[in-house]
């Protein structure tokens, strides 16, 4: 079976660049990590400008390709399968199922997001893999690039890592660029060219140990330039994964939320300047954000059109259903605060040619994407201020929490929450605080689930009974908060197992 498979592998490629185990830390690659070129086996990067070309692409297109699969795709799973937001077009089947809880390894979103992670991830081991051969044999290249710009991909392939084991658990990991194959090392570089899954504690601590590298290394602050893995990045990236209950440390958390804190940044004074605009240009590098990408107007991104409209040309695209609508229950809850300054700034009220969930002439849109050239945010401070106050709770420094929820709702121009009696309601009230400051930015059904599956079974499973508008759902089980390992995957790697459940 192993010969079978690697020498229809063999018959397609020709030939990798190899990873020297003295020289380079050891660390992760996936599955999707196999560059070929046609190059006699030498690696196809042998330069400092060979790097600086591959750093450099992490900025120009790896992220900017993210808005499908690590954008859009996101939010479904982090806002339609809660309680923010419904699919939004009940003829995208993949979509829908995925809201329901009916989904499997053939859905197509599951299935590009997959090979999509996997790329990027591909991607920064180009960097990670060679830059440390290149920095010993070309001598143009300075300590501070090298520190650079190997944190700057181990930043991004962190986020990438991290986001892939929320949806899909453990993931396929190797530790090295397969060599060329030939038919005396078939046997031998089988288990790199088609990799278990690795388990997630293992996964997280390869990021955990990365990052480190990263706040030392990573470029400093620009508060000028918010599209740009810095140390703050790092730290706030570590903050988020030591939340997650395989390397939970709370203290841990606070450690690096205080890291972040530290570095200059500020919330904005108008929330809704997060994502404003006006005739010339859209909002981009404020004081709040941590990390970015960028557009601009000549060369904007594209996904505002399965949001909403684009400011800039309301008419185009507007013909057909869009994403991501706003849930009845997050305008309730908005409402109830009389919090209306985040929900004009998170929801538009605009005309429709359809009316699926709500009257054509007053339908509710996703509205943090506003125009092709706003940027699309991955960390801002007032995550980081929340995830502190959840640190603070869970280690029972009530006080501490309260105060640094009051400080989000104070630039919200809402009453201040009263401390709550125990450690439960204050993390009740961080987490419907999160709901309503991070609404469609990618956190609220795994914030749900970092506190326990039955806390996000609950909402996940309540929505249709609450609201006719939110279609029949399979309960959640242990098993289905995962997405399925794509079948594709599963037929092209035999050492894969898929998740139980499917």
């Amino acid at each position: 079976m192993k010969k079978t498979y690697i020498m229809a592998a063999f018959a397609s490629l020709f030939c990798l660049s190899s990873c020297d185990l003295n020289l380079f830390p050891e660390t992760g690659y996936s599955e999707g990590n196999v560059n070929v070129e046609g190059n006699e086996g030498e690696s196809q990067y042998s330069t400092r400008e060979d790097m600086k070309g591959l750093r450099d692409a992490i900025y120009s297109s790896w992220t900017k390709d993210i808005q499908e699969k690590g954008y859009l795709d996101w939010l479904v799973y982090a806002e339609c399968r809660a309680d923010n937001a419904y699919g939004g077009n009940p003829g995208t089947g993949e979509l829908m199922a995925i809201e329901a809880n009916r989904q499997d390894g053939e859905n197509k979103n599951v299935v590009r997001d997959w090979d999509w992670y996997l790329s990027q991830v591909s991607n920064c081991n180009n960097i990670i893999c060679n830059i440390d051969r290149i920095k010993e044999a070309d001598a143009s290249m300075t300590d501070r690039e090298y520190g650079e710009w190997k944190s700057e991909a181990y930043c991004w392939r962190a986020w990438l890592l991290f986001q892939m084991s929320q949806i899909w658990g453990d993931i396929p990991l190797v530790n090295t660029i397969p060599p060329a194959i030939t038919a005396e090392n078939i046997e031998e570089v089988y288990d790199q060219y088609f990799p278990a899954r690795t388990a997630r504690a293992d996964i997280y601590a390869q990021i955990i140990k990365e990052l480190d590298f990263a706040c030392s290394n990573a470029p400093d602050v620009n508060h000028s330039d918010k599209f740009l893995f810095t140390k703050a990045f790092a730290h706030g990236m570590l903050a988020r994964i030591y939340a997650e209950s395989t390397a939970r440390d709370w203290n841990k958390v606070i450690e690096h939320c205080e890291a972040v804190e530290s570095m200059g940044y500020s919330l904005v004074d108008d929330y809704g300047h997060i994502w404003a605009y006006d005739e010339a240009d859209a909002v981009r590098n404020t004081s709040e954000s941590i990390f970015e990408i960028t557009w601009t107007r000549s060369s904007g991104n594209w996904v505002w059109m399965m949001f909403h409209r684009n400011a800039y040309n309301p008419d185009d695209s507007y013909s057909w259903i869009k994403w991501i609508t706003p849930s009845r229950d997050l305008i309730a809850a908005y409402d109830a605060e009389g919090d209306a300054v985040r929900k004009n700034a998170c929801i538009a009220i605009d005309e429709a040619s359809w009316s699926n969930y709500y009257p054509g002439n007053e339908y509710a849109f996703m509205h943090k994407c506003p125009t092709n050239a706003s940027s699309t945010i991955l960390m801002r401070l007032g995550e980081i201020y929340l995830l502190h106050a959840e640190a603070l709770a869970m280690t029972n420094d009530l006080d501490g929490a309260t105060d640094y929820v009051n400080r989000i709702r104070s630039r919200a121009g809402i009453r201040p929450v009263s401390r709550p009696g125990n450690m439960e309601e204050m993390i009740d009230v961080v987490l419907h605080e999160r709901r309503l400051e991070l609404a469609f930015e990618g956190f609220r059904f795994f914030d749900l689930l970092r506190h326990g599956l039955e806390r996000v079974k609950s909402v996940h499973d309540a929505m249709p009974g609450k609201d006719k508008y939110w279609q029949s759902r399979f309960p959640l089980s242990e098993e289905t908060v995962l997405m399925p390992i794509p079948q594709t995957a599963l037929d092209n790697n035999p050492s894969l197992v898929q998740n139980a459940g499917y």
